[in-house]
């Protein structure tokens, strides 16, 4: 066995910053083993966090974003610590780095950072595991289907295995469910082999910067955040990339508790307000959030939202429970789901609903918002139609069903509430847009319980003056 030690003493000018220790690993390496501790753990009521990850000689082998002042890592041909990546071993420089999420200010952190290399048999075949494959259809109709587009495991800060979150989607009555686990792609095989006929199961990471997080969706490749900078163009370089693999980008929790509470969890990237991004979550986990999390996280998101639509970004919005545990959002009666149109049950056809934005974010009521002119042209929510004219109306038409006693329905047009009403368990609505009444570019129709939480929210209908005619 080799082995190498690191140590340092960071202070709160280090927060946010990128330190590579470099050590070398021999031919014949059978495991790779990086420990690091650091001292103090909490700094005035709120905690340090750093974090590692390693890069072998060519490419990323894995990351586990998570709190505390202890974390191990370790790699073998055929096994490695969730968030990390099993496989061959190649001899050379690697890099364990520390990513330093928080160091607070006015004490001094010391870390102590141990790597060891342990020699042994290794196999014969020692290649690459391979990509993970989600191209699974569990369902071939064309229908609405509900699920989650935003969980986590033990790869990175969750508390419970892949199967149980799968379990507990099953439980939960999901007909999909998709593992974004923070900066690695760890588990994604595993959660490619526990998708079966009636629920599909997706993959996905939460890019977790410094200075905010994405959902990268339909992606299997882990993303180098190393050269994001919060004024730079680089994080919009990153979207495109997404975009243009065929993945999803969705801004995460844009308006949650920021430094020192929750570390990069805000939005803030000067140049994505928002930028190249074209999904945003407005809806993560409780609508009032727990009890560490500000109550208006999601009120605050949603007229974000709002503001980002009348001023011309046709962005879709999404919902995602964050979930880590089973202690905390698949039992929360005000956890957002996705109902997503799709032509079938697969990972492409979901993500293709979700990009085209015909999907409604819920608590559990069903939500359908439509639209039609006197033409006979209609569309569904995230579609547009030509604004009302001399020659056609436009008729905006709703229907829900499961909705709580004491709920109100709220028509929303350019982030104004233009109607507001009681409404049943189950009903329907219309409303009749003419050239003559005051045209709103976007309308969106709101359910909320009798405490103001969100019961369900639908995407926006679009109306065109420039295709009016």
């Amino acid at each position: 066995m080799t082995g190498r030690t690191f140590r340092g003493t960071l202070s709160g000018r280090d927060v946010k910053r990128h330190i590579p220790h470099v050590f070398q690993v021999p031919e014949g390496a059978a495991r790779v083993r990086a420990a690091l501790r650091f001292d103090p753990a909490i700094v005035a009521g709120h905690r340090n966090m750093i974090c590692l990850s390693l890069y072998d000689p060519r490419t990323f082998r894995g990351a586990r974003h998570r709190h505390g002042n202890r974390h191990v890592a370790e790699i073998g041909h055929a096994s490695a610590t969730p968030g990390f990546l099993p496989g061959p071993l190649p001899a050379g420089d690697w890099v364990v780095q520390l990513e330093t999420h928080m160091v607070m200010p006015g004490a001094a952190c010391a870390y102590h950072l141990e790597v060891s290399v342990d020699q042994g048999e290794v196999p014969e075949a020692a290649d690459t595991p391979p990509e993970p494959r989600f191209d699974r259809v569990a369902d071939h109709r064309s229908r609405w289907y509900l699920g989650d587009l935003h969980a986590h495991s033990v790869h990175s800060d969750g508390t419970w295995d892949v199967v149980d979150l799968v379990a507990a989607a099953r439980a939960r009555g999901l007909d999909f469910v998709t593992l974004t686990d923070h900066n690695t792609t760890g588990g994604l095989a595993e959660m490619a082999r526990h998708g079966a006929r009636g629920l599909l199961t997706m993959g996905g990471q939460e890019l977790t910067t410094y200075w905010g997080h994405a959902l990268c969706l339909g992606n299997r490749s882990w993303q180098d955040w190393r050269g994001l900078t919060r004024e730079g163009p680089e994080m919009a370089a990153l979207a495109h990339r997404i975009h243009a693999a065929g993945g999803l980008y969705v801004i995460a929790h844009p308006r949650t508790a920021g430094d020192p509470h929750c570390t990069g969890c805000r939005w803030v990237y000067t140049r994505m307000m928002p930028g190249a991004a074209r999904l945003v979550e407005v809806w993560n986990g409780a609508w009032f959030g727990q009890e560490d999390e500000p109550r208006d996280r999601n009120e605050a998101a949603l007229r974000l939202w709002y503001g980002w639509l009348n001023r011309g970004h046709r962005l879709v919005a999404t919902a995602g429970t964050d979930v880590h545990g089973p202690d905390r959002q698949y039992r929360s009666p005000d956890a957002g789901f996705n109902a997503v149109h799709a032509d079938q049950l697969s990972e492409s056809a979901i993500l293709q609903g979700v990009a085209a934005g015909h999907v409604c974010l819920t608590a559990g009521p069903t939500l359908r918002f439509a639209a039609h002119r006197q033409s006979g042209a209609q569309c569904m929510m995230g579609d547009s139609l030509p604004a009302p004219d001399d020659a056609a109306s436009v008729s905006l038409a709703v229907s829900w069903d499961g909705v709580p006693d004491s709920a109100t329905l709220r028509l929303i047009a350019d982030g104004s509430t233009q109607d507001s009403l009681s409404i049943p368990a189950s009903g329907t609505r219309e409303w009749t847009v003419t050239q003559a009444s005051a045209v709103a570019d976007w309308y969106v129709v709101e359910v909320r319980g009798r405490d103001g939480a969100m019961l369900a929210l639908s995407n926006p209908i679009f109306l065109d003056r420039s295709a009016a005619g």
